[in-house]
């Protein structure tokens, strides 16, 4: 990619959400309240889902980072066939695909510690899903989960200057930004892609993606904003 594409990824989405966000600067809250409370997702198969209308119990499996557009959990894991079409078109090599169902129960999913999703201009993984389990998002739209900050391990906790994660973000300061130095997330612009994760450097991380999955788990059950 040119070299300077990021910058004209953060230009853009900086010009088309800026007005929007700006009411909302002061008014985010913390999100380190729901750091212990979120570890567990309650997700269902394609043959799952079916059962789970009628009552029957839903299986707890671990909560994945989605590829960008993908749709809701369940109606992600009922719609994707796992054909992997979506893996080779990224250019990072972001997305991957465990067949043995150990990692991302089976179905395409993001590790944002190894390899961070990087919000491409064109969405290349959108256009190759076929079945339609990733669909067409504005990059502005994209909500793949939520940063949280651990202040309490984060290194401008003890007085370090180090904006790694703001540097590293592809949306720039609609998403985060350093505020009264401290770093701050706007959720509403986060889009998820884990860069800043990818990019923190204390182990472990201080700052975290929350996949959107958890996230919305959560808010259903009063834990979240």
């Amino acid at each position: 990619m040119p070299g300077d594409e990021p910058m004209n990824r953060r230009r853009f989405f900086r010009e088309g959400l800026r007005e929007l966000l700006k009411p909302l600067a002061q008014a985010v809250e913390p999100l380190s309240r729901v750091a212990d409370e979120l570890g567990r997702l309650e997700e269902r198969s394609a043959k799952g889902a079916e059962a789970h209308a009628a009552g029957s119990r839903r299986h707890p499996l671990e909560v994945w980072l989605r590829p960008p557009g993908a749709r809701p959990e369940a109606d992600f894991i009922a719609t994707c066939t796992r054909c992997g079409d979506c893996l080779p078109v990224c250019p990072v090599r972001a997305i991957r695909l465990d067949p043995a169902g150990r990692k991302g129960a089976g179905f395409p999913y993001i590790e944002p510690e190894e390899q961070a999703c990087i919000a491409c201009a064109d969405l290349p993984c959108i256009a190759a899903c076929k079945p339609a389990a990733l669909l067409p998002t504005p990059l502005t739209q994209i909500a793949m989960g939520t940063a949280l900050v651990r202040e309490g391990s984060c290194l401008r906790t003890a007085g370090e200057d180090c904006t790694l994660c703001v540097q590293k973000c592809p949306v720039g300061e609609v998403a985060i930004d350093v505020h009264e130095g401290r770093i701050r997330i706007n959720p509403l612009g986060c889009i998820g892609c884990g860069s800043c994760q990818q990019a923190c450097p204390t182990s472990p991380r201080s700052i975290v993606v929350i996949p959107r999955a958890a996230r919305e788990n959560a808010r259903a059950e009063g834990r979240w904003w």
